[in-house]
């Protein structure tokens, strides 16, 4: 009995540094039959008893891998109705839903399991799901994490808690190794199966434990003991850093139509850590799989933003995610950006209006006399041009840019390409295609709105009549 109370000092105390109930909340134990989770069952259930008013139901899977399955269901059953507590079972055949779910024995068998788990503590109302995961268990992820490359989200293993489907998942065992969990089942004398593919190394979990953690002890006796330190400490420091990487989140980025942007300079003055996690963090708003996205793609990211030049990129991060660079403005979107569709109007006098679906804007047109004109053009701004309406050549053509399109403007000798314009205004690519372009009859480019204008048709003294060309949005000329 000292055993056991022992353990259960070790799991209330670890229980309210993590919160992970209150008296009188309903528990759903996986019970798989195996002594990690027997112990846990009895621990717990003797908690309730003596210490914090707690309701359990006790659930069992059986996955159909094993013919022994069958007799494991039963002897948890049992255990249940001993400890007077509701039992709940659920049969899979797993091997049969691996071939349709592409998910694996493993991933398919986990799969099923957390969803029986999850739906049984809804039916109950229950609070959590409790899970026998150990520090054993616990050494092994971390071996794992590493092998694969992680970073510090990783090494900080398996969560004390986590909430799936609005339902907690909790590990009270975290701290408590396999050895003793082992000891507490042999001498109270509770009955546990034993799963013989747990020593079969063709699984990378169980060649982790029979194989690599024993090398390692060679070394270091106690490096179950390191590895679950280094769990405790990277998780304390990676939950600082995810509460410093939303902050960063609130402060930097702006977000509008599904994509999310901020300042290039902005990002440079926050530390590197900080950095990548805000990466992660957008990336993680736009639903992406972040097991896909390892380490060089973030470094690319961040990378490219810290570089002076080059000053427009764009990177396909997968799974339909881009990063685009335009100048001084990152720019993260779930949809890759969709080249504009070309259009082209006519437009005559004494049309008044051209709406421009393609691109949600109105382009309008009015005849002004001189007088009129000099009285109010100081009105007018970037989104508006004026031509000596007798010497523009009519009809005006309103299209989508081409590939070499060109340019006079006014004290330039000779044409500038339209591209190297918006290159010298830092206009960005996203916004290149919204621009039309206003051409008259002979296909002179007379207008680019809120860039440039042309020489041609320039109001002068000799001027009798003024053309005036506005664009504006379509929503806000249709609210009007």
């Amino acid at each position: 009995m000292e055993q056991m109370n022992g353990l259960v000092e070790s799991v209330l105390e670890s229980a309210a540094e993590h919160e992970l109930w209150a008296p009188h909340d309903t528990i759903v134990v996986a019970v798989s039959g195996g002594p990690d989770s027997v112990a846990l069952l009895h621990v717990l259930h003797e908690i309730s008893l003596k210490f914090i008013p707690l309701t359990l139901i006790c659930a069992h899977v059986n996955h159909g891998f094993r013919p022994e399955s069958k007799e494991e269901a039963e002897l948890v059953r049992g255990m249940a109705e001993e400890l007077g507590l509701p039992f709940e079972f659920a049969e899979f055949d797993i091997p049969s839903l691996a071939k349709e779910s592409g998910l694996g024995p493993e991933g398919t068998a986990r799969e099923k399991r957390y969803e029986f788990l999850i739906d049984t503590a809804h039916r109950y109302g229950a609070r959590s799901v409790a899970l026998a995961h150990h520090a054993d268990d616990q050494a092994e992820t971390v071996i794992m994490r590493l092998l694969r490359g992680s970073g510090l989200s990783g090494l900080s293993g398996i969560k004390w808690k986590r909430t799936e489907k609005k339902v907690e998942l909790i590990r009270p065992f975290l701290r408590i190794n396999k050895t003793a969990l082992l000891g507490l089942c042999q001498n109270e004398g509770f009955a546990y199966a034993e799963d013989a593919t747990n020593l079969l190394t063709k699984y990378k979990r169980n060649a982790i434990r029979l194989e690599v953690l024993p090398f390692l002890e060679k070394y270091n006796g106690r490096v179950r003991q390191s590895l679950v330190q280094l769990a405790e400490i990277a998780g304390a420091e990676d939950e600082y850093m995810e509460t410093s990487a939303a902050k960063c989140f609130e402060e930097l980025v702006s977000e509008g139509d599904g994509k999310y942007t901020f300042n290039r300079a902005s990002f440079a003055a926050i530390p590197s850590a900080l950095q990548r996690r805000l990466i992660k963090l957008i990336l993680n708003y736009l639903s992406a799989d972040l097991s896909a996205l390892d380490f060089p793609k973030i470094e690319a990211v961040r990378r490219g933003t810290l570089q002076s030049y080059p000053t427009t990129w764009s990177l396909d991060l997968g799974g339909g995610l881009t990063c685009v660079r335009q100048y001084d403005s990152i720019l993260f979107s779930s949809k890759p950006t969709t080249p504009q569709a070309s259009y082209t109007y006519r437009l005559f006098l004494p049309d008044s209006e051209l709406k421009l679906e393609e691109i949600g804007k109105v382009m309008s047109m009015a005849v002004l006399e001189r007088e009129n004109f000099f009285v109010q053009g100081e009105d007018y701004g970037k989104m508006s041009a004026w031509f000596d309406c007798d010497e523009l050549v009519f009809p005006l053509t309103i299209r989508s840019r081409l590939p070499g399109d060109t340019i006079r403007i006014m004290g330039l000798n000779g044409s500038k390409k339209v591209k190297d314009i918006y290159i010298d205004d830092k206009i960005p690519a996203s916004e290149r295609s919204l621009i039309p372009l206003v051409c008259d009859g002979l296909g002179n480019i007379v207008w680019i709105p809120g860039v440039r204008r042309s020489m041609h048709a320039a109001v002068g003294r000799h001027t009798t009549s003024v053309l005036l060309l506005s664009l504006a949005e379509l929503d806000d000329r249709e609210e009007t």
